[in-house]
Order: C-alpha cells, then sequence, then structure tokens
C-alpha cells in the first residue's frame, strides 16, 4: 500500500485568466445594470431640483418708468419676490441725503442704495421675519419714517428702504438692476 500522505500531488488544475469566467461576466452585468438603474432613478429627482419654468422666466424683468408720476410708487414681481419701485420727489431725496449715519440702526447712505436719486428699486420682504410691509399705496400706513411699515412686529423703514425703528436686523435688499435707458429698468 502507497501512503497518500507523503506522495505530492503534481497535478494542479491551471486556470487560464486570460479569458473571463462565466462567473465574472454575471457580476460585471449586474454591476453594470445596476449603475444604469440608478442613474435612471436618480435623473429625476435631481432635475427637480432645477427651477422651474415660470420662474425661469422672471430671472429677469424690464419695467418701463415712463408711467411712474414723482412720489408714486409701484410693485413687480421679479423672482417670485414683490419689488418696490418708487418715483421720489426731490423733498423725499433732500430728506434721506441728510439723515446721519449714527441714526441708522443699518448704516448706508442714500447714494449707496440708488444708481439715480429719483429712482428707489428694493425687495419688498422685511428682514425680519419675511413679511411684505405697507407703504406701496398712499392709503397705507408709512410708518413714522414715510417709507414703509411692517405690520406683524413694527419694523419702520425710510425712503430708501433703510431701517430706522423695530425689529428688523438690516434694510429692505437692492436687487441687481441696471437702467437700460433713462426709462427703462431690467432688474436681475
Amino acid at each position: 500500500m502507497t501512503d497518500l500522505k507523503s506522495k505530492p500531488s503534481k497535478s494542479k488544475a491551471k486556470v487560464d485568466t486570460a479569458e473571463p469566467t462565466r462567473r465574472q461576466f454575471l457580476y460585471i452585468s449586474a454591476t453594470a445594470m445596476g449603475a444604469v438603474g440608478a442613474a435612471s432613478l436618480a435623473y429625476p429627482f435631481i432635475n427637480s431640483m432645477n427651477p422651474a419654468a415660470d420662474v425661469l422666466a422672471l430671472a429677469s424683468v424690464e419695467v418701463d418708468l415712463s408711467r411712474i408720476t414723482p412720489g408714486q410708487a409701484i410693485t413687480v414681481v421679479w423672482r417670485g419676490k414683490p419689488v418696490f419701485i418708487r418715483h421720489r420727489t426731490a423733498d423725499e431725496i433732500a430728506k434721506e441725503n441728510n439723515t446721519p449715519a449714527t441714526d441708522l440702526p443699518h448704516p448706508e447712505t442714500d447714494a449707496q442704495r440708488v444708481k439715480k436719486p429719483e429712482w428707489l428699486v428694493v425687495v419688498g420682504i422685511c428682514s425680519h421675519l419675511g413679511c411684505v410691509p405697507q407703504g406701496q399705496k398712499p392709503s397705507e400706513n408709512r410708518g413714522t419714517f414715510g417709507g414703509w411699515f411692517c405690520p406683524c412686529h413694527g419694523s419702520e423703514y425710510d425712503v430708501s428702504g433703510r431701517i430706522r425703528r423695530g425689529p428688523a436686523p438690516t434694510n429692505l435688499a437692492v436687487p441687481e438692476y441696471t437702467f437700460v435707458t433713462d426709462q427703462l429698468i431690467r432688474i436681475g
């Protein structure tokens, strides 16, 4: 009898590594199909984060200023936000230019907030909690400083859109805008 433990086995199975086996092919195929499936599920989710068509249409708004008389204010919608445009009188401009910066909770000069002194363009959202201040219509409460008044918590803004009294921490925001002509502006 021969001792099986003492004889080394000389025959070893040779594996040809040049071509993939059936198992490797199945792994690669399943991984590829999983990646395609994940991408097809992820695309609609990621695409839903893009802005809606109505928002893209309002990315910039052109406003004709020729119909606004001195002392009048209008509201336009830009990117879903109200934008106040006010044609200021000479008295309003002089009053705002003479306001000392020490009287302002968020100091900004009137010249820093306007491109042309007679036209004020601000986003009409209170910087406290996002309310829309009153004061666009002559019949509405404009507060002590003649600009805008937020009735929710009592923030008062002047005719330059600067916070003068109340809990609002900053002035009304000035959007990006340009004068296309003397009587036409583009917001956005």
